[in-house]
């Protein structure tokens, strides 16, 4: 539908009018419509909204994007536009500009001058103006939906997630319709691992708006944390239908193919990704990161030249350059992989904020807790539920190995990394860094069976099978391991251990998404593998016989030797099963995902010896730990039960 010039004001009504009329049904010819009323009023706001709105309809995030950003700048005063904005930022994974975009929204769309000054103040981010503001507003009209939602985007922002709570689920209750509440309310909820109760939220959002798209990709997100990837896939796949070129979520999705064992599906969504974005380098790592795929020189040729473009971010640089070094390694070019690990982990470190000596200084409070008397005066106190089995140690020691071989018995069920002991850790320890572990002194029995009981409570959305035991595969609950033997004195638990060179540098060459910050250095990796080290050698110490340790070397070369022992440790009969532990079909969730899928194999077991040279500083930083690493196995004659 043309235009018309003779009559600009009646025909661009029209016109506009039809444009909203077609989006509903017909995206793309929306989307032509909008393109033609701008060809003839350029800049015009509403069809510069309606093409951003069409374009995001058929897919196309990055001019939705681009649309949506004029129309706002040609008018600031559409809430239509800026929520667009803020969608089409959370597609493209942009959270900081989707929260500014949400935020333009909120004060776009209130007349109130107190609920308008303080809408500009959240947006500036000033939030000592927002906030008394919102609150005296508040006092006045207790019922104000908008501004209960405001107040809560403010507790949310300063991580008050509790106020954020009370105050949306107030803002549900007054106005059970107000989805961007609801929506907030499910996010704070996945914010603090609350994941079957922000789906229940998402679930209402869902049958409301079944193509709302950054409802589903929350959903996918909640669904993986509880360990159901199957499901969270039907959600992405879904979103991408509608959505194609979303790069972040064909990133997600590869992420849940692997977890399911869906390699060349994983493959393929990871190389859509990058080729929509090239520069994408999460999507470069996560690809290099399938330890059973290797890049070869056109990749290194395509990353190179990525690395080189103008505007690249920190954050896809550093993945860029462990992806490189992945490349080079699998190529045998020693020199220029540990250049590529060197810098990538250069980049990450100053990103961080981790001092070695606070590990340190944790490990000695902990030693000077766990002291025979203390321990006493608790024993019997706790939960007595034996469901637990927590594998831990250090990441990249062969745990996912040892969970795999266990998830294959009858009686055991796999889950994932819990983060429920390191919560508890922390909520203990309240804003004094330095309470933790001492405060468990003023622990009373009831309440150390409150947190057993709770622990249990808070994992059993992962228990999907029945069996009588399940696995928490946590590696950095060795620093809470007094706390796990106080609340579940019966849960089982084993260390895994690997050579601290070849796992040292195992660590150095992988990038985590999240966690392990100690492991972007050399010396500072020799330094948390020496005090992991001298956590377990004191536990050993005041609690023989607790710890069941797993070594991975033994695990690889004896390996049905190794799980006979692992199994009577654990009271559990042997089953054949576990020897086949790379039938399983369960879902895998860390970076040996893949090679937990084959049998046994030693190739990888010394690689790290092609690196020696450049791994002095670990050397020196593991100091005697090092020297004493080959007289800690265990003896091979088969290990008496340590449980029963």
């Amino acid at each position: 539908m043309a235009v018309a010039t003779s009559d600009p004001k009646g025909s661009l009504a029209v016109a506009l009018g039809h444009a909203r009329t077609l989006l509903v049904r017909s995206p793309r010819l929306a989307e032509e419509q909008a393109r033609e009323i701008l060809g003839a009023v350029p800049g015009q706001p509403e069809a510069l909204t309606l093409h951003g709105l069409a374009l995001a309809a058929l897919g196309r995030s990055r001019e939705a994007i681009a649309a949506l950003v004029a129309a706002t700048t040609r008018d600031p005063e559409s809430p239509d536009a800026w929520r667009a904005l803020g969608d089409q930022m959370i597609l493209v994974g942009d959270g900081t500009g989707a929260d500014y975009a949400y935020a333009q929204q909120i004060r776009s769309s209130v007349r109130d001058p107190v609920l308008r000054a303080a809408a500009v103040a959240l947006c500036e981010g000033n939030l000592p103006v927002a906030e008394p503001l919102l609150k005296g507003h508040l006092k006045q009209h207790p019922t104000d939906v908008a501004a209960i939602r405001m107040l809560a985007e403010l507790a949310g922002r300063i991580g008050r997630y509790a106020d954020a709570e009370n105050l949306l689920r107030r803002a549900v209750e007054l106005a059970p319709g107000f989805a961007p509440a609801r929506f907030n309310l499910a996010t704070v909820l996945y914010r603090q691992n609350r994941n079957t109760e922000a789906l229940v939220e998402l679930d209402r959002l869902m049958a409301a708006d079944p193509d709302n798209f950054a409802t589903r990709n929350l959903a996918a997100a909640a669904l993986g944390r509880v360990g159901d990837v199957a499901e969270a896939v039907v959600h992405f796949e879904h979103v991408l239908a509608r959505q194609p070129d979303a790069a972040k979520i064909w990133l997600s999705y590869g992420h849940a193919l692997k977890t399911l064992g869906r390699q060349g599906d994983s493959v393929a969504a990871y190389r859509r990704c990058i080729g929509l974005e090239p520069g994408f380098g999460e999507a470069w790592w996560s690809l290099a990161n399938l330890k059973t795929v290797r890049l070869e020189s056109a990749d290194i040729a395509a990353m190179t030249t990525a690395l080189a473009a103008p505007g690249l971010t920190d954050e896809d640089r550093f993945h860029l350059h462990f992806a490189l070094g992945k490349a080079h390694e699998d190529a045998d070019d020693v020199a220029a992989a540990f250049g590529h690990y060197a810098e990538g982990n250069r980049l990450r470190l100053a990103a961080l904020d981790y001092d070695p000596t606070a590990t340190s200084d944790r490990v000695d409070r902990s030693i000077a807790l766990l002291q025979p008397a203390f321990l006493a005066a608790r024993a019997g106190q706790g939960c007595p539920a034996p469901d637990p089995i927590f594998v831990l140690g250090m990441p990249r020691s062969g745990s996912t190995l040892v969970e795999q071989i266990l998830a294959s018995h009858p009686l055991v069920e796999g889950t994932q990394e819990l983060p429920d002991i390191q919560m508890f850790a922390g909520r203990l320890g309240g804003q004094d860094e330095d309470a933790y572990p001492s405060v468990m002194k003023e622990l009373g029995a009831a309440r150390l069976q409150a947190l057993g009981e709770e622990y249990l409570e808070r994992t059993r959305v992962h228990r999907k099978t029945g069996r009588p035991y399940f696995i928490d595969k946590m590696p950095n609950n060795w620093a809470h391991v007094g706390l796990i033997h106080l609340i579940l004195p019966n849960a089982r638990i084993i260390d895994t251990r690997r050579h601290p060179l070849g796992c040292g540098f195992s660590n150095f060459k992988q990038h985590f998404a999240r966690g392990q910050s100690f492991s972007y250095s050399l010396e500072t990796m020799g330094r948390y593998y020496a005090d992991y080290v001298r956590m377990m050698d004191h536990v050993d110490a005041v609690l023989p016989g607790r710890i069941h340790r797993v070594h991975y070397e033994a695990m690889i070369e004896h390996t049905e030797a190794e799980v006979r022992r692992l199994l009577a440790a654990l009271g559990l009969p042997f089953d054949p099963a576990c020897l086949r532990f790379h039938e399983s079909g369960r879902a895998v969730r860390t970076a040996s995902s893949e090679q937990v899928r084959r049998p046994i194999y030693r190739e990888g077991l010394d690689q790290w010896q092609r690196f020696g040279p450049y791994l002095g500083p670990l050397r020196s930083a593991l100091g005697t730990v090092l020297d004493d690493y080959t007289t800690r196995f265990d003896p091979p004659e088969a290990v008496q039960p340590a449980y029963s």
